[in-house]
């Protein structure tokens, strides 16, 4: 049996999770009696700490919110996870976000055991992030809340929106969600005069607050606001785009590509037709290639000269080789 004071620290350790605790279950993980359990309820209220108890069967014990913050208690694994997630703060798209939690892991890091503060270290040292290929501007932290209020609430938004080739417009918005994809953040939108979803990166528009009148929130795009964000923002970027048709039931090709490749749309049992695209010839190419299915493109021009050239270069590299070694 837990001594009095160690008792208590685990009880609070298990009243802090998100959960009413039937007080049977709280006796036997404590290994005491219900009586106990009422009595060090009683204790962790002395001291301050606001705990909720209901009746009935489904009733229970939780930590409420209270006026101060009591001292935080994690598990082995839930200190090593909030370092590492501290870390990856470290390097996110959240503008100034970047030293408070550096502050925040040297702080947890100080306060850690000797053993945790081992592991942290080693997976600091030994587990690096793949470094941005460019850097991206970081979205402010304020203007975060900002929209994410909006979205709460159901608060229509209107902006000012620079596109990508710096040309200017005001937009009035109905607030969806807020994403975030590598080290951009998007604001994902039904525009009012549009009449249709669309997608705002977020370091690009400047909300004119406060906001206006509430709406009817809507359902997210079809397959969700993350999905519609990953097929426009990369359809944005495309310089070479395509409708090829592919000779393989729609569902065939959905489970070989995600929405940032491009959309999918029946033809009929065995046929569909991939619109997609890619900043380039090359990778377009090797995006259809990869497909492991038939298909045919009759346009642009330029991509039909490009895989011309590559079914070309294919069939030299293997003119010298036997029957028997291709099929090795």
């Amino acid at each position: 049996m837990l001594e009095t004071s160690a008792r208590l620290l685990r009880l609070l350790s298990l009243l802090q999770t998100p959960r009413e605790w039937p007080g049977s279950e709280l006796a036997e993980r404590l290994g005491v009696s219900g009586r106990t359990v009422r009595n060090d309820i009683e204790r962790l209220r002395t001291l301050g700490y606001p705990v909720d108890a209901t009746r009935g069967t489904a009733g229970g014990y939780r930590l409420a919110a209270g006026s101060a913050m009591p001292p935080l208690l994690l598990e082995d694994d839930e200190a090593v996870a909030v370092a590492v997630a501290l870390r990856n703060v470290s390097g996110s798209a959240l503008a100034g976000a970047e030293e408070t939690a550096r502050r925040a892991l040297a702080k947890l890091e100080q306060v850690l055991p000797s053993r945790l503060r081992r592991r942290v270290r080693t997976l600091q040292e030994y587990a690096v992030p793949v470094p941005a290929h460019r850097p991206e501007p970081g979205a402010d932290t304020e203007l975060l809340m900002a929209l994410t209020a909006a979205c709460r609430d159901h608060e229509r938004l209107r902006l000012d929106y620079r596109d990508h080739s710096g040309a200017s417009s005001r937009r009035l918005v109905e607030p969806q969600r807020v994403v975030n994809w590598g080290r951009r953040w998007y604001l994902v939108a039904w525009d009012v005069d549009r009449d249709a979803w669309r997608t705002f990166r977020v370091d690009r528009l400047t909300p004119r607050l406060p906001a206006g009148p509430r709406f009817t929130p809507r359902e997210d795009p079809e397959g969700g606001a993350a999905a519609h964000v990953a097929g426009s923002a990369s359809a944005a970027a495309w310089r070479h785009r395509a409708r090829v048709t592919v000779h393989a039931p729609a569902e065939a090709v959905l489970e070989r590509i995600n929405p940032a490749v491009g959309t999918v749309e029946t033809v009929d049992a065995g046929t569909c037709v991939l619109d997609t695209g890619a900043d380039s010839l090359e990778s377009l190419g090797v995006h259809l290639g990869m497909l492991g299915l038939d298909f045919t493109v009759t346009g642009p021009p330029e991509l039909v000269v490009h895989l011309r050239e590559l079914a070309a270069r294919y069939a030299r590299s293997t003119e010298g080789a036997s029957p028997a070694a291709s099929s090795r």
